[in-house]
């Protein structure tokens, strides 16, 4: 079975403050003073006190088209992986050349040639390095990437570095004057993650992985191709569909493969924000003391798409023992599912 042999995280330079990003977003939104004062309330309630940003405060203030956001990606996007897959090879004791794949997931910026590609001409890696990039699957990222990532190192019986690297904040469009626009400016921050995973015994153990998507619900989540850049969308429902919806999808997942939540010591959840938090911990019918690290990550450091889960895992791990869920919620809309198995 696939062992989590590595873990690492990585943030750009750049705090941004939650009372910075409230100041901000008010002088941003000062055409629609109504609209952002009955939404303002969101800053103090998302439970965030900062974020990291891959730009300072004030390049939020200015316009900007796809160039500059893709200069800014292209160069903090590489440094940051460059930076986690580093980390990631040292604790797992390997080096670059000893990587058979890697899977790179980011859903805030595109780059062809990818970002792993990129990455190639930093580290040793071996020319012959299987590469799948992915794009498009938001929040739920960090866990299906893990998926994917743990099907290819048993379908290769090699070694797999996952890197998952999302930069939200560059994203923003300040001609947006929307509601899911202000929700954004409480929320996303920046950061990346490296996993990796090798075909050995021993513990964690990568165990069943799966993903449900629920028909119907493609305006739920995701973003707006627009002239300048990408548009976000939200739903005011995402909290509603937790609370009523993912605790069946995933016992089914769990069921499919022989266990139940009984069988569960714990779960590593994506902090999407308070509202979602409060709802997977309803869902599933769970102590206020189980969410902490969740809450923590996104006190520190936001919502940062599929990054954050990966955040929560680093946070629990040395404490974990016996099986966890990961699961985390995205575009389509849809979950993914991991299984872990500590001990």
């Amino acid at each position: 079975m696939p062992r989590l042999a590595g873990l690492a995280t990585a943030v750009p330079r750049y705090v941004i403050t939650q009372d910075e990003a409230r100041e901000g977003a008010r002088r941003v939104f000062a055409a629609k003073p109504a609209l952002f004062e009955r939404m303002a309330p969101i800053y103090d309630s998302a439970g965030i006190d900062t974020r990291r940003s891959a730009v300072p405060l004030d390049w939020y203030f200015a316009p900007h088209d796809w160039h500059d956001r893709s200069a800014v990606f292209m160069d903090t996007a590489l440094d940051l992986l460059e930076d986690a897959a580093r980390r990631c090879l040292d604790e797992a004791g390997i080096g670059a050349g000893e990587v058979d794949a890697i899977v790179t997931i980011c859903s805030t910026g595109i780059a062809t040639p990818s970002l792993d590609a990129r990455l190639m001409e930093r580290l040793p890696f071996r020319p012959d390095t299987v590469r799948l990039p992915v794009f498009g699957l938001g929040c739920a990222g960090g866990v299906l990437g893990l998926a994917r990532a743990t099907a290819l190192s048993r379908a290769l019986n090699g070694t797999v570095l996952l890197l998952v690297v999302e930069l939200c904040g560059p994203t923003f469009r300040r001609g947006d004057l929307t509601k899911s626009n202000v929700v954004a400016t409480a929320l996303f921050g920046d950061g990346a993650a490296a996993v990796l995973i090798r075909p050995e015994d021993g513990a964690p153990a990568l165990g069943p992985t799966g993903e449900h998507r629920w028909p119907g619900t493609l305006d739920v989540m995701g973003w707006s191709v627009e002239a300048d850049g990408l548009g976000v969308i939200f739903s005011r429902d995402i909290p509603t569909l937790v609370r009523r919806d993912l605790r069946p999808a995933a016992e089914a997942f769990l069921d499919r493969h022989g266990l139940g939540v009984e069988d569960l010591s714990g779960f590593v959840f994506h902090p999407g924000g308070t509202k979602v938090v409060e709802a997977l911990r309803d869902a599933f019918e769970l102590p206020d003391a189980a969410m902490a690290a969740e809450r923590a990550v996104l006190r520190r450091y936001g919502n940062m798409s599929a990054v954050t889960v990966l955040f929560v895992l680093a946070e629990k791990r040395r404490q974990m023992a016996g099986r966890w869920l990961l699961s985390a919620l995205g575009p389509g809309f849809c979950a993914g599912f991991a299984v872990l198995d500590c001990g």
